[in-house]
């Protein structure tokens, strides 16, 4: 099934959220794309510009012309590049909540057409899309992996409430279940991040490097917790403390 080129590229996103929303609207000053959630009151407010996650200003929906709203699955039968920004919780176990993920999928399922390519943003772990994701597609559209659609993943990078890093301006990781998927995914990324691409080698990879990046960020914050409690106890300043020792280099707390 040949592959749509990159000036036929139609973007459906799922979830809109804090990641998908603002993804939307700068992908929509290079591409058509259509913002899908199933809340409703969601999408009202979005095509009246109304953002209460305050996640997108009112400037960067101005700029966003070939942005449109949906909450009717069907409409996403016009696109023919998918990208699902769910949120992926964990439950009170502390197992991963794939609820979202998995429904996600399934309305893909409903929605693609054969030559379709979908991207996955949502935080998983390394394997989760080609062996949970896929096969809800799978069975739902009655369409071949990688012979009727095509997958990519590439990790969300989002920092909510930053104001200064935008989108394009933060580095994305990109894969494909393919290695000519893989060149359109990373080729559609490129269009709207400034800052540049990554492509990886498998969809694998790009997954796991969600993990560590998170797991990095989670021990940093864990230490830093633990430092200021112990600067507390020596009458310290621990912001002035990250301050001193941020003056080295590779000093990155």
């Amino acid at each position: 099934m040949p592959l749509p080129t990159l000036e036929k590229i139609r973007i459906g996103i799922i979830g809109l959220g804090y990641v998908g929303l603002p993804l939307g609207v700068y992908m929509a000053r290079h591409f058509p794309v259509l913002g899908f959630d199933i809340d409703e009151r969601r999408i009202e407010e979005l095509i009246r510009k109304i953002d209460r996650t305050h996640e997108v200003s009112e400037q960067e929906f101005t700029a966003a012309q070939g942005l449109k709203f949906a909450s009717d699955e069907e409409a996403l039968k016009h696109c023919n590049f998918l990208i699902v920004t769910v949120p992926t919780p964990i439950d009170d176990s502390h197992k991963p909540d794939l609820s979202a993920l998995l429904d996600a999928s399934r309305l893909a399922g409903r929605t693609l057409q054969a030559g379709d390519i979908i991207v996955f943003e949502s935080t998983v772990y390394p394997g989760a899309t080609e062996e949970v994701c896929i096969p809800e597609i799978e069975k739902v559209s009655g369409l071949a992996f990688n012979r009727d659609f095509f997958a990519g993943y590439s990790p969300e990078r989002i920092n909510p409430g930053d104001e200064t890093r935008r989108p394009p301006d933060i580095v994305k990781v990109t894969s494909g279940s393919t290695p000519e998927v893989a060149d359109l995914v990373d080729a559609v990324y490129a269009k709207v991040i400034t800052a540049g691409t990554h492509k990886t080698s498998s969809i694998r990879v790009a997954e796991a490097a969600k993990v560590i990046e998170n797991i990095q960020r989670d021990v940093n914050i864990a230490l830093v917790n633990e430092l200021s409690m112990l600067f507390k106890e020596l009458d310290l300043d621990t912001s002035e403390v990250l301050a001193a020792a941020g003056t080295k280099w590779n000093f990155h707390p």
